[in-house]
Parts: C-alpha cells; sequence; structure tokens
C-alpha cells in the first residue's frame, strides 16, 4: 500500500503559501461538508455541502472551489473511533485522499474530527433548528469545526514559534 500523502501540521503549515485560503473537508458516505477559512486562517465560515456522486465529478467539484477561492490546502476530517483506533471510515478517508493528491498538487493534512457531528448537531437542536434544516446544514457546519480546530492549531504553532524566536532559550 502507498505512504499517506497526508501531511503533519507543521510540515502542512510550512507549505502553505502566504494569504491563501484552506478549505475544510467533512468527507460523509452521502455528502461532502466544506467550510472555508479567511485569508488570515483565523476563522472558518460554512462554504457548501456536496452531493455525493462519483469520485471524479465529487472531486471536480471540490477542486473547482478550491481554484475559485484561492486555496492553498486542504484539511480533512479523519473519522477515528471514540478510543482513537482506525475503522472502514478512516481507511476510505485515507483512500480518498491518496486519490485525490493523484489529481491536485494542494498540501492536505487531517484533523481527528471525532464528535464534530455530534457538536454541531447538538448546537443546532438548541438554536431550535428543524430536523430538515439541520439535515442541509450538518455536513458543511461540521467541516467549519473542523477547519476552525485545524486553524486554532495553527494559530498555536505559529504563536509559539514568534516567541521562541523572540525569546530565545538561553545557552
Amino acid at each position: 500500500m502507498a505512504a499517506d500523502p497526508a501531511l503533519p501540521l507543521d510540515a502542512f503549515a510550512a507549505r502553505l503559501p502566504p494569504g491563501a485560503r484552506l478549505i475544510g473537508v467533512d468527507l460523509g458516505t452521502k455528502t461532502i461538508g466544506l467550510a472555508l477559512s479567511d485569508v488570515g486562517r483565523r476563522i472558518a465560515s460554512p462554504l457548501e455541502t456536496i452531493r455525493r456522486t462519483k469520485f471524479a465529478r465529487d472531486t471536480e467539484t471540490l477542486l473547482a472551489l478550491a481554484a475559485r477561492h484561492g486555496v492553498g490546502g486542504l484539511v480533512i476530517g479523519l473519522p477515528l473511533n471514540m478510543d482513537g483506533s482506525e475503522g472502514p471510515r478512516v481507511q476510505s478517508t485515507r483512500a480518498f485522499v491518496r486519490n485525490l493528491t493523484a489529481l491536485s498538487d494542494l498540501p492536505m493534512a487531517y484533523w481527528d474530527e471525532r464528535l464534530s457531528t455530534a457538536a454541531v448537531t447538538r448546537t443546532l437542536i438548541e438554536a431550535d433548528r428543524s430536523r430538515a434544516r439541520r439535515a442541509e446544514l450538518v455536513d458543511k457546519l461540521a467541516a467549519a469545526y473542523i477547519l476552525q480546530g485545524a486553524l486554532d492549531r495553527l494559530d498555536g504553532m505559529a504563536r509559539a514559534t514568534a516567541a521562541t524566536a523572540a525569546f530565545p532559550a538561553p545557552p
């Protein structure tokens, strides 16, 4: 089996061009939820939900959106089991990423998506959204939840690097 092309978050950050947005991806069996960052990579906003048909058509839509919005990288939700183990959904996600890298040079990183859909659904229920409206929103909101987690981590990494540069450890 080929090596997983997704990058660790630090290597992913190093490959990102300045000012390029990121897309967060919540890969489901029937839909693909997408979220988009701002150019400062601080805020994730829901973008849209793709109804899955065929891999070629799904990735064509995803990559067209990435080009339209000046995206420099993709953050893919990794659906680990609650105990951290990998099941069939993780294998499917990794296969999707392997196949996508044959079509795009965009750097990709995984983000643990455990509980993202549950957290978003709970928020929508608390906001008194109807079941139909929740179904319409949940995938792209889960993608925003995934992307926001990665953005927050990237920001923390950048701040730590800046602090280390400003205040190096004594010899």
